[in-house]
């Protein structure tokens, strides 16, 4: 267990979240939270701390006052980051988002060199991208989560479509973290299953739809975004990555020539090992799902572009 520290920016409900779920599963030595707001890092560090009686492991779990604090870690979960306001444009949002991310991440080049960074703030894609550029570290090192929240999402719907196997659905989304992400119920299973097999093609048009529309449909109850599945999907991830399990996650991850794309980053399945992203697995698509990934990539692209237009990079 000695050495498998993780970091968490953001002690809001997704990072205290993944914190639990990693107290609460022994997956680490030592969990640290930072929040720019400190008395939430230090409150949600103790209570999490006094829960610890309970859990597998002795995990210590402390907060930091400054991210120059987060010291030899192994790993980084960056959730840090604004929604978007009234009269904000996209723009704004990225723009402000990108540069809590500069003092963020500089801290972490210095003070964790050797760490895997995972990105959870939004808008995702084009965060994770920023990260990579702001480090100059190799891509296997800059992991964007959103399959893992995605695909929980549409393994959801799939049992609440037929009733069963709960525990046994393996759903594939790719693409960006957004309303052009790409479900593929045609290559996700249930008890090995194909789906195709289960479904009628309308019945995964729905699934599709209803995954699209799962985090707004969590907001219009709670009046707030996600943190449950989020914080969960973060800590399985850090598991994968820390217990060198070598799992497929469809994840956020720099292209270099996959799937026809370079200098972007999109959602696509990977292998999730000790060096972070180990391979990146290239699907065969048909027509019309190579039409609907290049809108997703699209999309992630006019991100990145705003930010280049705003010389953003030429600070780094």
């Amino acid at each position: 267990m000695v050495g498998r520290k993780v970091g968490i920016v953001g002690a809001g409900s997704v990072g205290a979240t993944a914190a639990y779920s990693l107290t609460m599963h022994g997956t680490c030595h030592e969990v640290v939270l930072y929040d720019i707001a400190t008395d939430i890092a230090v409150g949600k560090a103790i209570d999490i701390a006094q829960s610890t009686s309970y859990s597998p492991q002795g995990t210590i779990v402390t907060s930091v006052k400054s991210p120059s604090e987060l010291t030899n870690c192994d790993i980084v979960v960056i959730t840090a980051g604004v929604p978007r306001k009234n009269g904000m444009t996209r723009e704004d949002l990225l723009l402000i988002n990108a540069k809590i991310m500069k003092d963020v991440v500089s801290n972490i080049v210095k003070h964790s060199p050797n760490a895997i960074i995972l990105c959870v703030s939004n808008p995702l894609d084009v965060m994770t991208y920023a990260i990579w550029k702001m480090t100059g570290w190799n891509k296997n090192r800059i992991i964007g989560m959103a399959g893992a929240l995605d695909g929980a999402r549409m393994a959801y719907q799939i049992h609440k479509k037929v009733g069963y196997g709960s525990g046994q659905i393996k759903a594939i989304v790719i693409g960006d973290h957004g309303q052009n992400m790409i479900p593929l119920p045609e290559i996700s299973t249930l008890g090995g299953i194909p789906l195709s097999q289960i479904l009628s093609k309308e019945e995964m048009q729905d699934i599709i739809i209803k995954t699209k529309e799962g985090g707004a449909e969590i907001v219009k109850h709670l009046g707030t975004s996600a943190y449950y599945a989020p914080g969960r999907a973060v800590a399985v991830m850090v598991e994968a990555i820390l217990d060198d399990s070598r799992i497929v996650m469809p994840s956020s991850v720099l292209l270099e020539g996959e799937y026809g794309q370079e200098d972007v980053t999109a959602g696509v399945p990977v292998v999730l090992g000790a060096k972070g992203v180990e391979s990146i697995i290239e699907l065969e698509f048909d027509a019309k799902t190579k039409e609907k990934f290049e809108a997703s990539i699209a999309t992630i692209r006019e991100g990145i572009d705003i930010l280049k237009a705003n010389n953003f990079f030429e600070l780094v």
